[in-house]
Parts: C-alpha cells; structure tokens; sequence
C-alpha cells in the first residue's frame, strides 16, 4: 500500500511514531525518522525499518523551530524527491491536576503549545510545496497529513489543561486546514485515549504504569488498554489510499473511553 510513498513521522524513536514507521516500511514505504534527543532509539528504528523491507533515514530536529522542519521536508526530498505523507505525531506535556490552577504557569503553556500546535502548523507549511508539487504532476493523488491529536483535546481531560488545551487547538487546526488546503493535501486527525508506551512506563514506573493498564482494561468498552499498534493502524488508513474520500476528520481511537465521557 505504502510502496514508494515517502513518509515523514515526527518523534519516531520510540512509541506511537516507531510503531508507525514500521508498519509502513513492512509495506514498503520510505521512511524519515525524526528524533529531538535519542538518537541511538531512532537509528535502531530506522534499522528495523530497513530489515523490514522499506527504506528509511534519521534526522534530528526539534520541530517545535521552524528551521528544523524546513531541515526535515529538505532531507526528504533530496533523499527521494518527493513528500507524500506528513505525520505530525511529536508532543509533549506537564502532568497538573485541572483543578490546581497554580500549577501551570504561563510559560508551561507556552512550551507545551510550541510543539504540540505551532510543531505541527511548522511542519504542515514546510511540506506542503513538495506535496502541492506532487498533485499537480500525479494528475490529482492528494498528500496526506495526520495530526495525532488525543482525547483530552476533545473531553476536556488528561495530563494537564495546557495540554488538553493544545490538543483541542491540533483539532480546530485540522479542520481550518483541510479546507484550507483541499484539494492538494488531505489533513485528519487521530485522537487516541491511553497508550501503554514507554514514555508511561519511564514516568511512573512498572508497578504504577501496570495499574493504569489494568484500570483501562477494566473500565473501557472494549476492555483494551492502548498499544502502539492500536494506534498506528487507523494513522495508516488515513495516511493512505484507502482513506482517499476523507479529510477534516477526527477519529477517536480509545476503546470506546469516550462513550462514558459522553453519555447523557
């Protein structure tokens, strides 16, 4: 599905984007590995992309600076010649009780937004001339942006109101651009609820991190916690053919959390 389509996937060392480079490059997608600090995660990602049949390079760059996403879409074409897919998938946070309204600070906000929002616009406007460009010489085959989002930007809950805040914006973003920019580029986002990564895991440890899987499992719909690979099916739906006839949309990927969240 992915063969020859070139991806860039912000903050695929490890996690949600890891997992996702590696599904597409098993379909012989062509890889940009993006990494802020862990270089000896992303190369090892970028290893078992190659071992799995797709091609892949690793770049660092903080894609909170608009010089370092300028740096990503030039390293992708020069590799290969062409941007077809962005997944905006980098983030931060700072964990804060909603309630605690001194626990944020106005800088924490602003950290938070520069990667989580102004990241994502940065990469959007450093990509779109090469996907542009594609459409007109494809005769019409859109490029692909996907925005992963979160459920707190939709309920109002997770880590931290900045971060809540921020994914809220991510969403009202998709929408503005996938107007914005039809016919060329095609823009979704994917909302997940909790995923075990190892970022939970170096957080708050083993005893805590198996907690929280066993409280998703036992209170979700689904009776699932998240996995990587839960999320990086439905970003590749939208980062492919298959999704074609679909832009300006949010999909929540949480194990039908947000049926209680919602309920009347």
């Amino acid at each position: 599905m992915f063969q020859d389509r070139v991806a860039i996937i912000t903050g695929s060392s490890s996690g949600i984007g890891a997992e996702t480079a590696l599904q597409m490059a098993r379909q012989g997608g062509k890889v940009v590995i993006n990494y802020a600090s862990r270089a000896e995660a992303a190369d090892e990602v970028a290893q078992a992309c190659v071992s799995a049949g797709g091609e892949a390079i690793v770049i660092q760059a903080d894609v909170a600076k608009d010089e370092a996403c300028q740096k990503l879409a030039k390293a992708a074409e020069d590799k290969w010649g062409r941007i077809d897919i962005l997944i905006n998938n980098a983030g931060r946070t700072k964990f804060a009780d909603h309630g605690d309204l001194d626990k944020l600070q106005p800088e924490d906000f602003i950290d938070i937004y520069k990667l989580n929002l102004i990241g994502n616009f940065l990469m959007i406007r450093a990509v779109a001339p090469a996907m542009k460009a594609l459409y007109d010489r494809s005769g019409g085959t859109a490029g692909s942006v996907v925005n992963v989002s979160s459920i707190a930007g939709v309920a109002g809950i997770g880590s931290s109101v900045a971060y809540a805040a921020s994914k809220g914006a991510v969403n009202t973003m998709t929408f503005s651009l996938a107007r914005a920019l039809a016919p060329a580029i095609r823009m979704n986002a994917i909302c997940p609820g909790f995923v075990g990564t190892s970022w939970f895991l170096d957080r708050f440890g083993q005893e805590t991190f198996d907690r929280i899987v066993a409280d998703q499992e036992a209170s979700t719909p689904l009776k699932r916690a998240g996995r990587p690979e839960d999320i990086a099916g439905p970003i590749l739906f939208f980062a492919g053919p298959n999704s074609a006839h679909v832009t300006g949309e949010t999909l929540l990927v949480d194990a039908g959390m947000h049926l209680d969240l919602f309920k009347r």
